[in-house]
């Protein structure tokens, strides 16, 4: 039998897309909350559209393209250029529960890998600008940085992002009741195509290219704002 050749990056990428890392994507719920409560996702297939529409509107547009971006200059030794990346990502956070979320989970990432990868050259220098207020450290520049530095490639980066995305929306949608788990995994599964999708369709695009049309959430997390009572930070 021919031998299969692993590595210790295989398990970085496993270590990064498990629900068991601490990026505290378990506290949000991205709208999904407001739209249950408001009684306007009842259904599995409900759970499935909203994270397509998610998928194919805003992660992948915005978040995927900057994970791609921030690789390239890495790759060219461009510092300035992923503080623009940081930069311009934090202003398409319109929502502020969104734009504060994406910024602690992205400093929690940092903080984390940060502590046993010590001598990583763009990880140090990042973290030193989050620190002195230079950089913001949203999350999708905080992953891609992360991920670089345990030598994950950029597709796969791109790829670990988009599906953690997509399980921490169905995680959110079992614990409102709205799924049992193994409704969970069969939308999980019929939603790969529109993952793998989004991956190619955004991962080498520009940063200029980045765009989001997804009203309807953007209207359900302010609303969020404004519950009463809240399971989840967003």
């Amino acid at each position: 039998m021919r031998a299969i050749k692993l590595s210790i990056n295989d398990i970085s990428l496993m270590q990064l897309s498990d629900s068991f890392f601490p990026t505290g994507f378990y506290t949000t719920s991205n709208g999904l909350e407001t739209l249950f409560f408001e009684g306007k996702i009842k259904k599995p297939e409900h759970v499935k559209e909203f994270i397509k529409t998610y998928l194919l509107q805003q992660i992948g547009p915005i978040d995927c393209t900057a994970v791609g971006n921030v690789y390239d200059h890495i790759h060219s030794l461009d510092l300035a250029k992923i503080l623009l990346a940081d930069h311009v990502l934090h202003s398409t956070k319109l929502i502020q529960e969104v734009r504060e979320a994406s910024v602690r989970s992205g400093i929690q990432l940092l903080k984390c890998v940060g502590s046993f990868m010590l001598h990583d050259r763009f990880l140090n220098q990042y973290k030193r600008k989050v620190m002195d207020r230079k950089a913001t450290g949203v999350y999708p520049v905080s992953f891609a940085i992360v991920c670089n530095s345990l030598n994950i490639t950029k597709y796969k980066a791109g790829l670990i992002l988009l599906y953690g995305f997509t399980t921490s929306i169905v995680s959110a949608a079992i614990r409102l009741g709205i799924l049992q788990h193994f409704e969970a995994q069969k939308i999980i599964h019929d939603l790969k195509p529109s993952i793998i999708l989004s991956l190619y369709s955004n991962i080498e695009k520009p940063l200029s290219s980045i765009w989001q049309f997804a009203p309807a959430i953007d209207i359900s997390l302010i609303r969020h704002e404004q519950l009463d009572s809240r399971m989840f930070i967003t």
